[in-house]
């Protein structure tokens, strides 16, 4: 019975160092396993840490923004997010037209260019609008833009 406790005593002291840290890689080289505080394990209390730079900011076009709200204006605006550039508007008809609308805007670059702007219209069959409608309002918005700039740079 001695025997076995002392036996039990040895196992246990085995299994037990067996759980202490090493910073060595199991391959033989003396590199630690963290090498800069980026790489750390996170913890449980990470997630109370507020780790994200509040100084982070989107641009967005001024002159896109506001002349897609001018451009769509029939639309009723359902929603808006001017910090990151999209708003969703509801269904509308076009002064003049049969058909009503609804249009998901994406202003994501500063620059006033094509390429900030991203445009997609829907039916109200919930069928995607033509390629040549869309471009046209596109046009329409970018147009409106440079004479929203054009305005601004004679103040």
């Amino acid at each position: 019975m001695r025997t076995f406790k002392y036996f039990l005593a040895a196992m246990l002291v085995v299994g037990v160092s067996g759980c202490g840290s090493s910073n060595s890689n199991p391959g033989g080289d003396n590199r630690p396993y963290i090498t800069d505080e980026e790489d750390r394990s996170s913890t449980i209390w990470d997630l109370f840490e507020n780790s994200s730079d509040p100084n982070t900011q989107i641009e967005v076009n001024k002159y896109i923004w506001n002349a897609a709200l001018e451009v769509l204006n029939f639309l009723p605006v359902q929603e808006v997010d001017p910090f990151s550039g999209i708003f969703i508007t509801g269904y509308g008809t076009p002064p003049g037209g049969s058909q009503s609308y609804r249009a998901a805007v994406y202003v994501q670059d500063p620059a006033l260019d094509a390429r900030s702007l991203n445009l997609a219209l829907q039916s109200s069959g919930g069928r995607a609008v033509s390629a040549e409608i869309t471009r046209a309002v596109e046009d329409a918005i970018l147009t409106r833009a440079r004479q929203l700039r054009q305005l601004d740079s004679k103040l």
